[in-house]
């Protein structure tokens, strides 16, 4: 019996079949690790990669094939956890939500830590400044109910909605690490901390809106801010933060909430 063989096809291959996805593209990390030195440096990794992978894609593929010391913070991978906030190209973005083709690969991408927060290395900050400022806003559901509720704490879809905007804060620190009043003073509550007090402010199942409007009000609360926006355009989750904040200094002004 005679051997089966493959014949050849005249066909050309179908565009972009034959082709590498991979393209060349340099990654410029602020790298910094206080046992080594004082002074932050930036170094080039090259990487052949796919430009429709994710930053974060790219850290990896530096970190277990190149230079296994590059430190980074990430959990999810999906924009949920936010831990994974960093400066792309400029600008606070989530390494896992920002594609390689949507920020210019044919030039250097420059990957460095948040601004406002104290780097412990390479990409990694100190959030507990941050989280501090959250905590001091008592985040959770107050009521002047101390006893366990025997039922549902029922409340309406219009209700619901007036805070809905500010329930989707992931805590990833983008908005507040892009103000420049955080910047300049430490001791400013910052606007991921406004956001989530506004979240149980304006709750109507809420009891200590009253507590928290006087926690803003100090000298490193609401007043603070100069709406620069900055915020806004930072959060990966699309929140209204300045209009949040303004809501807040109305509230403060009215005590309507």
């Amino acid at each position: 019996m005679a051997t089966p063989v493959m014949e050849k096809s005249d066909k050309a291959p179908e565009p972009g079949f034959a082709d590498s996805p991979y393209i060349t593209v340099t990654f410029r990390v602020r790298r910094f690790n206080p046992e080594v030195s004082a002074e932050a440096t930036w170094e080039d990794f090259q990487l052949e990669i796919d430009p429709k992978e994710r930053v974060l894609d790219a850290l990896h593929k530096i970190k277990w094939d190149l230079d296994g010391s590059l430190t980074f913070r990430r959990s999810c991978a999906h924009g949920i956890c936010g831990s994974d906030a960093m400066r792309i190209n400029g600008k606070n973005r989530l390494a896992c939500k920002t594609l390689i083709k949507d920020i210019s690969p044919e030039k250097p991408i420059t990957v460095e830590a948040i601004k406002g927060l104290t780097v412990l290395k390479d990409l990694v900050v100190d959030m507990e400044p941050f989280f501090q400022a959250y905590r001091d806003v008592m985040p959770f559901l107050i009521t002047k109910d101390t006893n366990e509720p025997t039922r549902e704490r029922l409340q309406s879809a219009e209700d619901r909605e007036r805070f809905d905007d500010t329930t989707k804060c992931i805590l990833c620190a983008a908005c507040t690490s892009s103000c420049p009043v955080f910047w300049n003073d430490g001791q400013y509550f910052g606007p991921a901390a406004i956001v989530n007090a506004h979240r149980f402010i304006f709750d109507s199942r809420d009891e200590a809106g009253e507590q928290r409007l006087e926690i803003l009000n100090d000298r490193d609360g609401v007043w603070r801010c100069r709406t620069t926006f900055n915020c806004t355009d930072a959060c990966p989750r699309g929140i209204e933060v300045t209009k949040a904040i303004a809501e807040v200094k109305r509230a403060l002004i009215t005590r309507r909430f």
